[in-house]
This record gives structure tokens, sequence and C-alpha cells, in this order.
């Protein structure tokens, strides 16, 4: 135990090996990842970084596709944030915070470091990841577009003002659009607060008019390309500045690293008081 925090996954380099990089105050980075090419990955994906569970979780996936993606989140995960903290990505020094609800150390995955503290998310869905990272608590999703289906079964379980939104829309089309983002970002945000979905999710509004939102957070939709979802959610006030990269596909690979200059931006804003992102080429 460290400070209430249960390590889950300690390295055995010093910390400080490089110097680090923390983001500035005020800042949210936002990194997109592809998943590795199925046919090159077992070839290419270098997979000595991870911990002896996340090799085991990466070849317990029934679909290749699914532990390629998971495998891919993960290395550029401990790449990104070993870069950040000036550590090798064998040995970012992975937490578990408090549990809101019973206090015990099983909440949300955190990095155990010295102040100004370093907080980060990650999610990955169908082949896609993101990973943001940020001086303050922050919680990210990204979700394939849903299904039809998938819409009709999930939206009783809204807030009634984001029930009410989705039954105004002629357009089944739209209504599926409009509920994924929606549900990205009830995801995000409960993943920041550390209670997952064992939040009711039809307790907090999400919807489209950012007043109703909960107070004290920034929910962010990101760029995501035409087959998925994203969104960030920020406690506080929204972000001084917003940049969105992507991973290059290669600084996943054996003998890669990645460079937290390289190019890739997709989005950058020096005022993200805009909650929607306009639209970007993938």
């Amino acid at each position: 135990m460290i400070g209430g925090l249960l390590v889950v996954e300690f390295g055995t380099a010093a910390v400080g090996t490089a110097v680090p990089r923390l983001p500035a105050a005020g800042r949210l980075d936002v990194w997109l990842v592809r998943r590795a090419p199925l046919e090159t990955a077992a070839e290419l994906l270098d997979l000595s970084e991870l911990s002896e569970a996340e090799r085991k979780r990466t070849a317990s996936f029934v679909r290749p596709t699914d532990g390629v993606t998971y495998a891919s989140a993960h290395v550029a995960l401990r790449r990104l944030l070993g870069a950040y903290l000036g550590v090798p990505p064998q040995d970012v020094p992975f937490v578990r915070e408090p549990c809101p609800g019973c206090a015990e150390p099983h909440g949300r995955p955190a990095v155990a470091y010295p102040d100004p503290p370093l907080h980060f998310s990650l999610a990955h869905s169908h082949g896609m990841a993101v990973v943001a990272v940020s001086r303050t608590v922050v919680g990210a999703d990204v979700e394939r577009l849903p299904r039809a289906e998938t819409v009709e079964v999930c939206t009783p379980a809204l807030h009634p003002g984001e029930q009410a939104e989705l039954a105004a829309l002629d357009d089944p089309e739209e209504r599926r659009v409009v509920f994924g983002r929606v549900w990205t970002r009830k995801e995000a945000y409960l993943k920041a607060l550390g209670t997952g979905l064992s939040r009711d999710p039809g307790h907090d509004y999400l919807g489209s008019e950012p007043r109703r939102r909960p107070a004290g957070w920034a929910l962010l939709d990101l760029p995501s390309g035409p087959r998925h979802n994203a969104a960030v959610a920020v406690r506080g006030g929204p972000p001084e500045q917003v940049t969105v990269r992507w991973v290059p596909p290669g600084a996943l690979y054996a003998g890669q690293t990645v460079d937290l200059d390289a190019d890739g931006t997709v989005y950058r804003s020096a005022d993200s008081t805009t909650t929607r992102v306009s639209d970007w080429g993938a």
C-alpha cells in the first residue's frame, strides 16, 4: 500500500531514468491508437514490456482481433506513460485508487508518482483505443457505433432527459448516432468518477445541453472516425488546451518508442469551451 493505494504492478528500475515530461496544468493530451495489423501483429507488436497478467489477457481473447486491440492499447499506454514519467514502459508503477463506494483499493487505475500528479484513462473497442492524459482526473471511452437493437434495449436505462432527446428524433440513423455520443460521454464520466456502470447510468444527464450536465466536469466529444464514438470527461472546468493525436503504428513495434512531439495531430484547441470537435480526416 502507498498512501491508501494498492500497487498492482511495480517495475524494478529506478523512477527518473529520463527527464519526466508531465503535461502542463490545464492541458489535456489525447492519443488515438489503431490496432496493429492482424497479419503482422505477432511478428512486429512488442509484448515484452507488458506484465505477465497483460500477456495472459492478450492470449485469452477468443477473437484474435480483440487480443491484438487489447495488446496494442496496452503497449501504447505503457510507452506513453513511460515517456511522460521518464521511466521504461515496463516499469510504469500502476496502482488502484480507493473505490468511491467501499474505499477498498480497486477503484480507478492510476500511476504512483510524486506531485504533481499524472492522471490517465484508457479505453479500447473494436480496433481503436484512446489514451487521455492530464494533471487532473480524467475518464475516456470509445465505442463502436451502436446497432439499432442496442439503442432500443439500452435507451430505457438512460437519464429521462436523454431519453426525451432520443425520442424527439424521427430518423433512426440519427437516433443511433446521438445515442452513441451520449453513451460514450456517460461511460467516460463514470470511469472518471471511478464507479463505472456500478452507478446507475440513468442518474446523470450527459445529453446535448452542457448546462444540465454534472457540475464541476467538462465533457468533450472526440474525433473518432466513421465507425466509433469517443469522449473524455475532465474534472474541473474545460481544459485550457486540448490536443488529439495519433500514435504512429510503428511506435508499438519492437525497438521503437513513442515520441511525445511526433506529428499526427488531428485536433488542437487553446479554448475547449465547445463540446463537439469538428469533423476530421482519418
